[in-house]
């Protein structure tokens, strides 16, 4: 899998990005033993000191800790991961709005176009 890098955003926050979305989404589940950093960095081809680092930000936030010897797991926290996934949701759909806004729609035509897309 490759994963495009955006130049103008420091790439340990965009790491933190797809990992919190493999959170929120079930790839990681609650208890899941996470790869090693090393392996990480090779999955997203990126240095491990910038893995690190974007793991460490999860660690920071709780949802993963770290078992001294055996690596990284995620957060056992569902009430955490549920936030996190609501937050998301709220994010991204604010962002739709905004976007049907900026070309003329109110909420009523974009959860429309919401409703048609879904069926």
């Amino acid at each position: 899998m490759d994963f495009v890098f955006d130049n103008n955003i420091p790439i340990y926050i965009q790491l933190l990005e797809y990992l919190k979305i493999y959170l929120i989404s079930g790839t990681f589940k609650a208890g899941d033993k996470l790869p090693s950093v090393r392996e990480f960095a090779n999955i997203f081809k990126v240095n491990p000191n910038t893995m690190q680092k974007a793991l460490g930000e999860l660690e920071d936030m709780k949802l993963i800790y770290t078992e001294r010897t055996n690596g990284k797991y995620v957060t056992e926290d569902e009430e955490l991961i549920k936030k996190l996934k609501d937050d998301y949701a709220i994010t991204l759909a604010k962002s739709y709005f905004q976007g049907m806004k900026r070309i003329g729609l109110g909420k009523a035509e974009s959860i429309k176009y919401l409703k048609e897309l879904g069926d």
